[in-house]
């Protein structure tokens, strides 16, 4: 339905869509067997899933039929964040639980992978066959001596033997570690020399935007710079021979061999993620398998509504934490789409036409991706047959209210539209996707279930129609075990914890309306604060670039020594715009009429381009800190930035400044 007010909902589900979805069995269930309200809806559930933290993961590893070998002492030994301890005792695989869809006869021979690259050529990988390459692989690797705990690393794109890899090291206890091919060797080294992996998956070259990029000599780079490799494993996606000294892939899974999992503690790690680590090195985040494992369940499996006879597209890359949970779709026995290639070629409609063609029923993507469609005026249900999307859901940034419209009118109207906020930090989501609730345009529709989400105010008082901090009350599974290579345990504090003694800090500003709703408003270490009148970026960026003059921009608010507030815009112009008088003006006008006269920028300054983190997200804080005098050396992580010559033109702004 189309909103009649300001306030009415875009979309509601139906009444049969409410009953079927798995949330509703779910709460049912839990009501007979554990307490949970039988009545009062998603709201009701949430209450108590935050309240009954402990019953409630009982209830998630029930209704998901976790395989504990080894059983556990309780759910929560320690609650205390950081380091709380999960399931004492239990054991556990995390690859077990991905894969025993191969174990079901009647699906045993159906795709869980659907591979598609640029030529839109479809591969599938039948469950049978994935199970078979994951034994054969993790066979390989125990012969290489690869024992719990070792780290094991892809250079990889987004390709079947990526998720083999990987998979084949959570069922030998390795530990998994990824970056796509498109980094460099300095930022793929800043992020693996600090786990020290023993073995490297690699391709020779990928392709991207209709071109083929080789990466020979960065792969040699890496063999000659990780002198901890005990093996190298060649994947030709370019057609080259394995070169001196690296295992052949196909070698090490043409085997037809039962795989063996190896039964971890819950707390064993399953994988190391990468902050976008702007200043200083990323930080190596571990997470665990068994607290990947049930807070993927209930993710994918509640929030997402994901199962048996779903096809689960999301566009990202092995160097995204979306990718990791994009394979966690295998856990509730979906289809599972691999795409591999740029989003934009042939044309903006790319994402599109791989949705259709794959018959996706949930569809993933950023929000800068939705917003450029609509930029570009193209109609995707009008040109692809979208009829099997249930769900577009974006991540990345904030989707602007225009992005709710966009899908909304252009997709389909019947569409559940899934806004989603969480981050590589916990792998997952602290608000979003809940498949029984309306839809209320630039909102989230709820926070996840034993997520006791909050927005405080500095001196920790929760806000309700107020911006404040996103905090998180109460421990999450998924939440890090550790950070590598910080022994005691310093840096994760100071990561999150550091505001609110005890409580997870996440950076971000939110929302949470009287409604239960969720908005964020961007970055907290990088907020606008003008006047005692607080905004995120996000909101900015949401105004300006709905100019079509606007391909981009950046805000940035500057407190100044003499007590001043000094606030720029930069903005990347569309191709034939030009930044004069007129256009200023009415840059100007957007914010004030749309947002709020304080914020409306000092200067618009037009810049060659936005910098990002290798992961796409605007570079603020560390061109804050190029403003404020600081050389670029300490700034900004280098390995960190998709283009550093960019940021030369802020320190020079700022050298000129103080001059």
């Amino acid at each position: 339905m189309t909103a009649a007010t300001p306030d009415a909902p875009l979309w509601e589900p139906s009444p049969d869509r409410i009953a079927a979805a798995a949330v509703t069995r779910f709460q049912s269930w839990a009501a007979d067997r554990f307490g949970a309200p039988a009545e009062g809806g998603y709201a009701a559930l949430h209450r108590w899933s935050v309240d009954e933290l402990d019953t409630f993961w009982q209830a998630v590893a029930e209704w998901f039929d976790i395989r504990f070998s080894t059983p556990y002492e309780s759910v929560l030994g320690d609650r205390a964040m950081p380091g709380a301890t999960w399931f004492p005792g239990a054991t556990l695989n995390y690859a077990e639980h991905a894969l025993r869809t191969a174990e079901d006869p009647a699906r045993a021979d159906t795709p869980a992978l659907l591979y598609v690259d640029e030529t839109h050529t479809q591969l599938p990988i039948s469950w049978s066959d994935l199970r078979r390459q994951v034994g054969a692989l993790a066979a390989e690797l125990r012969a290489l001596g690869v024992t719990p705990g070792d780290r094991v690393s892809g250079y990889l794109p987004n390709i079947p033997q990526a998720v083999v890899a990987f998979l084949a090291t959570a069922a030998v206890g390795g530990v998994w570690t990824s970056c796509a091919p498109d980094f460099g060797a300095r930022s793929v080294l800043d992020r693996f020399q600090q786990i020290e992996p023993v073995v490297l998956f690699t391709v020779d070259g990928y392709r991207y935007g209709g071109k083929e990029h080789d990466r020979t000599e960065t792969v040699a780079e890496l063999r000659r710079e990780l002198p901890t490799l005990r093996a190298v494993v060649h994947i030709p996606l370019l057609g080259t021979d394995a070169p001196e000294g690296a295992l052949a892939w196909a070698a090490l899974t043409s085997a037809d061999t039962e795989p063996v999992f190896e039964q971890v503690s819950f707390d064993h790690p399953l994988w190391v993620l990468y902050s976008s680590g702007t200043t200083g090195l990323p930080k190596a985040i571990v997470q665990s398998q068994g607290g990947i494992l049930l807070e993927h369940f209930k993710q994918l499996g509640l929030h997402c509504d994901l199962g048996p006879e779903d096809r689960f597209f999301w566009y990202t890359s092995t160097g995204w934490m979306m990718w990791n949970f994009l394979v966690s779709g295998l856990l509730t026995g979906t289809t599972v789409v691999l795409y591999d290639g740029s989003p934009g070629y042939p044309d903006v409609s790319a994402q599109w036409r791989v949705a259709e063609q794959t018959g996706a029923t949930l569809y993933g993507t950023s929000a800068a991706y939705v917003m450029a469609c609509r930029k570009a005026d193209i109609h995707p249900g009008r040109d692809f047959d979208l009829s099997r999307i249930q769900c577009v859901a974006t991540t990345g940034s904030p989707l602007p209210p225009d992005g709710f419209r966009w899908l909304h009118d252009e997709v389909a109207a019947d569409l559940w539209i899934a806004s989603v906020s969480g981050g590589t930090d916990v792998c997952s989501c602290f608000a979003g996707a809940v498949p029984t609730l309306p839809v209320h345009i630039g909102e989230l529709q709820a926070p996840c279930l034993g997520t006791d989400l909050q927005s405080w105010d500095p001196s920790g008082k929760p806000l309700t129609d107020e911006v404040g901090e996103l905090v998180v009350t109460n421990p999450l599974p998924s939440m890090p075990i550790r950070f590598w290579n910080d022994p005691d345990g310093s840096r994760y504090h100071d990561s999150y914890f550091d505001m609110y003694p005890g409580v997870w800090r996440h950076g971000d500003w939110i929302t949470i309306t009287g409604r239960g709703s969720v908005v964020i408003h961007g970055r907290s270490d990088s907020t606008l604060n003008r006047q005692g009148v607080r905004m995120g970026s996000a909101d900015i960026y949401e105004a300006v670039e709905r100019l079509p003059e606007i391909r981009e921009s950046l805000v940035i608010g500057l407190e100044e020594p003499d007590g001043g507030y000094w606030m720029p815009l930069f903005v990347h112009l569309a191709d034939g715009a030009t930044l004069d008088d007129g256009l200023r003006a009415a840059i100007k006008a957007t914010i004030r009429e749309n947002l709020s006269p304080r914020h409306v920028p000092d200067e618009v300054i037009e810049v060659p381009a936005i910098p990002h983190t290798l992961t796409g997200k605007r570079i603020e804080v560390p061109v804050k800190r190029l403003l404020q005098g600081t050389e670029l050396a300490k700034a900004v992580n280098p390995g960190s930035v998709d283009n550093l010559d960019l940021l030369h033109f802020y320190a020079e702004l700022a050298a000129s400044r103080r001059r």
